[in-house]
């Protein structure tokens, strides 16, 4: 019997290299049948909330909110050093951040905002791709930008505040977690182990085979340019992507506060 499962995840690069030989396939799916939908973080994260995907990228802060709904996957994190989001603001500016734009209320980038910066209590959730224009034009103090908003955002007259990676590290000593991908409980453990190796294949074949996937990746991403894509995948495709590992795991429970047992 064929198993059908609705997959969703995000346009971005890393998302779109890590899944490019499934959704293409490039290589062998076995018994499942995928149907994918792209889906900004935040519309990922509300449609995790109602259990509408299968599997699903989300953000990782989100975990403890779906724990009842879904499983952490071993593969296909977003996890690392020197990747997280940037606080920025108009260049020249010296007034406190007293309202800045967020790329979603349930995002890692507005879980680490609240943490790593707590005087800073007016927060308007915006699509991640609209924030670096409106911080430029002054509609808020200052924005965190994530996906590619992070490597180009020196095109415009914005100035980076802080690197919430770098200050996550320094405080907590681990990497970053900022998004996951979560599989339904009701669709069974030995399904989620099979998609989980299937996965896993994914990503290898993706790093093995690093251009069978430009045109597909370029297709979907905000930016185009090589450079920008390639340093997306080198920030956020690595081998806590292919595994989470011990300290993957400790990353996670240090960013949600709840320990494995209750995610896996």
């Amino acid at each position: 019997m064929r198993r059908r499962v609705r997959l969703a995840i995000s346009p971005c690069p890393n998302d779109t290299f890590m899944f490019d030989a499934i959704i293409n396939g490039r290589i062998d799916l076995g018994d499942f049948d995928i149907e994918v939908d792209y889906l900004d973080i935040e519309q990922l994260n509300a449609a995790a909330l109602e259990r509408r995907y299968d599997i699903t990228k989300c953000s990782t802060a989100l975990l403890p909110a779906i724990a009842a709904s879904y499983r952490l996957l071993d593969s296909g994190s977003a996890l690392g050093r020197g990747n997280g989001p940037l606080l920025v603001r108009r260049r020249g500016e010296s007034s406190a951040l007293g309202h800045i734009a967020v790329p979603g209320e349930h995002t890692t980038a507005n879980a680490l905002v609240r943490r790593l910066f707590p005087e800073i209590e007016h927060r308007t959730p915006r699509l991640f791709s609209e924030i670096a224009e409106a911080v430029e034009r002054g509609e808020y103090d200052g924005g965190v930008l994530i996906h590619e908003g992070r490597f180009v955002y020196h095109r415009r007259n914005l100035e980076l505040v802080a690197d919430l990676g770098l200050e996550w590290e320094a405080r907590v000593g681990l990497p970053l977690p900022l998004g996951s991908i979560v599989a339904a409980r009701d669709l069974g453990e030995g399904c989620k182990a099979d998609f989980e190796a299937l996965l896993g294949r994914s990503i290898a074949y993706a790093f093995e085979h690093r251009e069978a996937s430009r045109d597909y990746i370029k297709e979907h991403a905000q930016e185009l340019d090589d450079s920008v894509i390639d340093s997306h995948i080198a920030l956020f495709v690595n081998n806590f992507s292919l595994s989470l590992g011990d300290e993957g795991r400790r990353a996670v429970e240090a960013l949600c506060g709840i320990p494995p047992e209750v995610y896996n």
